[in-house]
């Protein structure tokens, strides 16, 4: 690649790219990326959680001040060097009467679901995205691994998209598959590349993504084959860590 500078933005997914499944980045990665990547480049976050989230798993608050850019729920939560850059609303663009008729659909498909085991939290809302998760997001670690197991093996998500999209055809919403037990609803467009849009005017010579789910249901899919982006496949951080030092020539 063309010399790194600071016009070269690395942006990174955080749940499965940065860290483990809903867990804290290890010391060692968040050195990793403030003391050696973002010397030399710009740095970002995209993450389809709400800020909380992201920051609980980044290690703190202070996630907007650490990284140039963060973006939470696919970047319609923004903020550049701590400034926040505006919001935008799922509710202002569904209204209330077709969100409850999709809200209810979905408890409904889910009620009549055979899982390993069913917990709280079934639907989430957030400013940009309703999270759908059959298992329940409050969920153990290990209940959360015997879900995906059963999901790999029965397709349960899979299905689930299936009948959304039947349903919906034309509510002018994409369903995709994210992290290990939810799917997330939100409007076309909305996906992780709606980041990109807080970023035009930066003229970035090269913007790289940084994902693990990248396959066509996958949340990352979209911003990864973005024509605006370089998109890398990642397994791990620890594989997240490998490409890096590859790219950057650490």
């Amino acid at each position: 690649m063309a010399s790194v500078s600071k016009k070269t933005l690395l942006l990174f997914d955080v749940d499965g790219t940065l860290t483990l499944s809903q867990r804290p980045i290890e010391p060692h990665m968040k050195e990793f990326l403030l003391q050696k990547v973002k010397p030399k480049v710009t740095v970002g976050l995209v993450g389809g959680s709400d800020l909380k989230k992201i920051a609980l798993q980044m290690g703190g608050e202070q996630v907007v001040t650490d990284f140039d850019y963060v973006f939470a729920e696919n970047g319609l939560i923004a903020y550049k060097n701590g400034v926040d850059l505006g919001s935008q609303s799922i509710l202002k663009y569904m209204g209330e009467a077709k969100l409850q008729a999709f809200i209810n659909y979905c408890l409904r498909y889910m009620s009549e679901l055979a899982l390993p085991c069913k917990r709280g939290n079934f639907v989430e809302f957030r400013t940009g995205l309703i999270n759908v998760c059959p298992v329940g997001r409050s969920c153990t670690l290990e209940e959360r691994e015997a879900f995906h197991r059963f999901d790999l093996e029965h397709g349960v998500r899979d299905k689930f998209v299936a009948a959304l999209r039947q349903e919906f055809p034309d509510a002018g919403l994409v369903f995709a598959i994210g992290g290990q037990i939810s799917i997330d609803a939100y409007p076309e467009g909305w996906d992780k590349t709606y980041c990109l849009r807080h970023l035009e005017a930066e003229c970035f010579e090269q913007i790289h993504f940084f994902g693990d789910r990248t396959e066509a249901d996958g949340n990352d899919h979209a911003i990864y084959v973005d024509p605006r982006t370089i998109g890398h496949k990642v397994s791990s951080f620890e594989d997240t860590r490998r490409q890096v030092e590859e790219l950057l020539r650490l």
